[in-house]
This record gives structure tokens, C-alpha cells and sequence, in this order.
């Protein structure tokens, strides 16, 4: 089955499926986490100032170190 640029179609359930599976690795890893924190500040706190994606995930992983307690390892 090949579409009109003479490749290989995947079906339609494939498609979805490797969707699926990249938008739960996407989740799992926080892909959408900065995004999700503008928003957040913008709609509750719009007088503060809105960080860089760099220094949110800074701040993020700094967290993370001085309060170990959330992770697995």
C-alpha cells in the first residue's frame, strides 16, 4: 500500500497507535510540564513574571535535589 509520493502508507491504526505511544512518553517525561506552568501563571498569577523554559526546568531540577522524598531512587 503506497500513498500518492510512492511511500509506504502505515494504516490508520498504526498511526494512532504510534501517537498514543509518543504522547505517553511525552507525558511520562514532562514534555508539556513548562507550557502547562505558563499557562498556570498567566491564568492565577499575572503580575509575576513568567521564568525561561531554561530557568524553570533549573529551578525544577534544583527542587527536586533539596527534596528527594517524590522520586524512586
Amino acid at each position: 500500500m503506497t500513498g500518492r509520493d510512492g511511500r509506504t502508507a502505515l494504516p490508520a491504526v498504526l498511526r494512532r497507535a504510534f501517537g498514543g505511544v509518543l504522547w505517553w512518553f511525552d507525558g511520562v517525561l514532562g514534555g508539556q510540564d513548562y507550557q502547562r506552568y505558563v499557562a498556570h501563571l498567566r491564568r492565577v498569577h499575572p503580575d509575576r513574571p513568567v521564568p525561561s523554559e531554561r530557568e524553570y526546568w533549573r529551578e525544577r531540577h534544583a527542587e527536586a535535589e533539596r527534596n528527594p522524598g517524590a522520586r524512586c531512587c
